[in-house]
């Protein structure tokens, strides 16, 4: 746009029959107000969500997110439409401003570069803040307008010729994925704030298996400004953007072949009479314009972020880890409350913990990426306190001691103690000793099944089936530990060469997919005899079966979590229909596993269990009531829709309280 003002300046100044020169300065002039006025809205949008709690900095984070690609989808098909003809629209609002005067061209360059300004200042903030506000977006943001502005001097030089409809075309695609990047980032900010339901419905988590720090991640989170750990609404809400703006965006229709900015228009627009505006316009000297597009912008942001409220009555600390050292800048602190900026120049991911004498957390960050800075809040008593960093890949360091003296601080949060695979042996040890017997139970369950396919009964067989799926259910927390045993006796058709009809697929699910799909009893024998056999290998095994006591917290949280994606979506159903009651079974063995872990999870978040067991309750009272009155479990295309609705609201209830343990009981790397 720059270099059109200028070049249609220049094409004013030669067909000039006064041979007047025009002075280029009212349109750096008015380039400069522009930026001045997106210079303020950054500092304002800075200034003033670092005043706003963390959930309050989501909650505005997320708003402008979803705000900036609204205006970015509009900007493309704004483009889309008006490319080729931009450069006539540019030129003729420029010959007018010259018969107007200085004042009026400054004007003219102000609006056409203020819009765009805007734009781009909201979208570089939301993907400073999507790419947690490393430095990397803003070096490409200065990369990029350097670009620009040597593009901008070639085309000016007339060294090269743009296609704006080609150019746009082809960088509005880009941009577009990478608004859809945007969106997915705003969408989880607002369900952090807890304006969006369904923080707690993941949709993947690859963040444990894929290093954040590696320059492929880098690259594919820093383009798409996607995340290794999604919800299911963030990636819905990216794939229906992308389905919709995409193909829609390629219908608006090719704009007619545009004439290179270097050739001459074969004529001009007329132009309108001058209005009362333009006349006030011509009588004021570029500078007095100048005075109110640049300084009264910056006046205004000034006043605005002075009249903001502190953040807190103490200054933030900075805090440093590299590759070598962990806050070695930290040598004092106070009591009361504070605010530490952590900066991670190591080259990894990681976590960092603030620890007291005792070696309880008292804050953490738990993943923090590498040339990220993330804000720690600490609430310190009268103390010893450590910083432990715990980087990928590296050995765990410290910080030198540090002693805060002062008075006691009054509610102060209570430092959790670290939990060791040590307390949590137990709680996995008396798991493993509530599995056995159910594996007795379904033993005896799946012997009733093969009675009754050997006497062809098959309507019975649908019966017996439904409490031995239960049994195995029931025992939720430990089946990943029995590895392929686990898959043959539970094993899903999903993923198999041959799906249903794959050799592969045995066990509990390949019974019920046969029952309800019309196979002979004789063809489901072998099936059930199967069984039997791999759940005597598996009892006969079971002493010498270890279940990580590390993943027990993360099985509190998973079981119900495994429920709402795989029954309630019906994805694990091979005909039964029977989500609700196997929801109802993973529901029973979650009690289990909390009741395992209570008195780990009282010592650390007292009142947390108060939260979580009304839930499970209601979600359990929401699951019965799917049952006719004669207590049958029905289908969810049977239930009613407001029980059904009911079900989905008190499981999303449940887990986002659940979600909690494990994170309370996470085992440090050094433990």
């Amino acid at each position: 746009m720059v270099s059109i003002l200028l070049a249609a300046l220049r094409k004013a100044e030669a067909a000039d029959a006064s041979g007047r020169t025009m002075s280029s300065a009212p349109v750096w002039l008015g380039v400069t107000g522009a930026v001045a006025v997106s210079g303020s809205f950054a500092a304002v949008l800075t200034f003033s969500t670092s005043v706003l709690s963390s959930q309050a900095q989501e909650a505005v984070g997320g708003i402008l997110s979803v705000l900036a690609v609204g205006l970015v989808t509009a900007m493309v098909f704004w483009m889309r439409r008006t490319a080729a003809s931009l450069s006539g629209d540019l030129r003729s609002k420029v010959n007018a401003a010259t018969t107007i005067g200085a004042g009026a061209l400054a004007v003219t360059a102000f609006l056409a570069v203020g819009r765009e300004g805007l734009e781009t200042t909201l979208f570089l903030w939301t993907a400073v803040k999507a790419s947690g506000q490393t430095a990397s977006p803003l070096v490409g943001a200065a990369i990029g307008l350097a670009a620009a502005v040597l593009l901008c001097w070639l085309l000016y030089r007339r060294a090269v010729t743009l296609n704006l409809g080609v150019f746009f075309s082809r960088t509005a695609l880009a941009l577009i994925v990478i608004a859809a990047g945007v969106l997915a980032y705003g969408l989880g900010d607002l369900q952090d704030a807890g304006l969006l339901p369904g923080h707690a419905w993941t949709a993947f988590d690859v963040s444990g298996t894929i290093s954040s720090g590696s320059w492929w991640a880098t690259l594919i989170t820093g383009v798409t400004e996607l995340s290794p750990a999604m919800t299911v609404l963030q990636v819905v809400a990216w794939a229906v953007y992308l389905a919709v703006v995409i193909p829609a965006f390629i219908r608006a229709g090719r704009p007619a072949a545009a004439v290179p900015e270097t050739r001459e228009a074969k004529a001009e627009p007329a132009q309108p009479a001058p209005s009362r505006w333009s006349a006030w316009l011509s009588q004021r000297c570029p500078w007095t314009v100048a005075l109110v597009i640049v300084v009264v912008p910056a006046v205004a942001a000034s006043a605005a972020i002075v009249a903001l409220p502190p953040a807190s009555a103490q200054a933030a600390t900075d805090i440093t880890v590299t590759g070598s050292s962990c806050a070695k800048d930290w040598t004092a602190g106070h009591t009361g409350a504070q605010t530490f900026n952590v900066t991670n120049t190591s080259g990894k991911a990681g976590e960092v913990n603030l620890d007291n004498a005792a070696g309880d957390v008292v804050a953490e960050i738990e993943t923090l990426g590498p040339a990220t800075t993330a804000v720690m809040s600490a609430t310190l008593g009268a103390g010893t306190y450590t910083f432990r960093c715990l980087m990928s890949g590296q050995a765990a360091t410290a910080s030198a001691p540090v002693q805060v003296d002062g008075k006691a601080v009054q509610n102060a949060p209570a430092a959790v103690a670290p939990i060791t695979v040590a307390e949590l042996q137990p709680a996995a040890t008396a798991y493993q000793q509530y599995v056995d017997p159910k594996l007795v139970t379904l033993t005896a369950q799946v012997a009733a099944i093969r009675a009754d396919l050997t006497g062809g009964n098959l309507a019975a067989a649908r019966t017996d089936w439904l409490p031995a799926q239960l049994t195995w259910d029931q025992i939720g927390a430990a089946y990943d530990s029995f590895g392929d045993l686990g898959n043959a006796i539970d094993g899903l058709p999903n993923g198999l060469p041959n799906g249903v009809d794959d050799s592969g697929f045995t066990g509990l699910h390949r019974l019920e997919y046969g029952l309800w799909h019309g196979q002979s009893a004789a063809q489901l024998v072998p099936v059930a005899d199967k069984l039997t056999a791999d759940l005597a290998t598996l009892r006969s095994q079971l002493p010498a079966l270890t279940i990580d006591p590390t993943d027990m917290p993360v099985r509190a949280h998973e079981i119900l979590e495994d429920a709402l994606r795989d029954r309630l979506s019906g994805n694990a159903d091979e005909g039964a229909g029977a989500a609700y009651p196997q929801t109802y079974a993973d529901l029973q063995g979650t009690r289990v596993v909390l009741a395992e872990l209570a008195p780990m999870i009282d010592k650390r978040a007292p009142g947390l269990l108060a939260v979580i067991d009304p839930q499970l309750d209601a979600l359990q009272a929401a699951l019965l009531a799917t049952q006719t009155s004669g207590g049958q479990w029905q289908s969810p295309a049977q239930t009613p829709l407001a029980a059904r609705e009911q079900v989905d609201a008190t499981i999303g209830a449940a887990l986002e309280s659940l979600s909690q343990v494990p994170d309370l009981l996470e085992v440090p790397p050094s433990r």
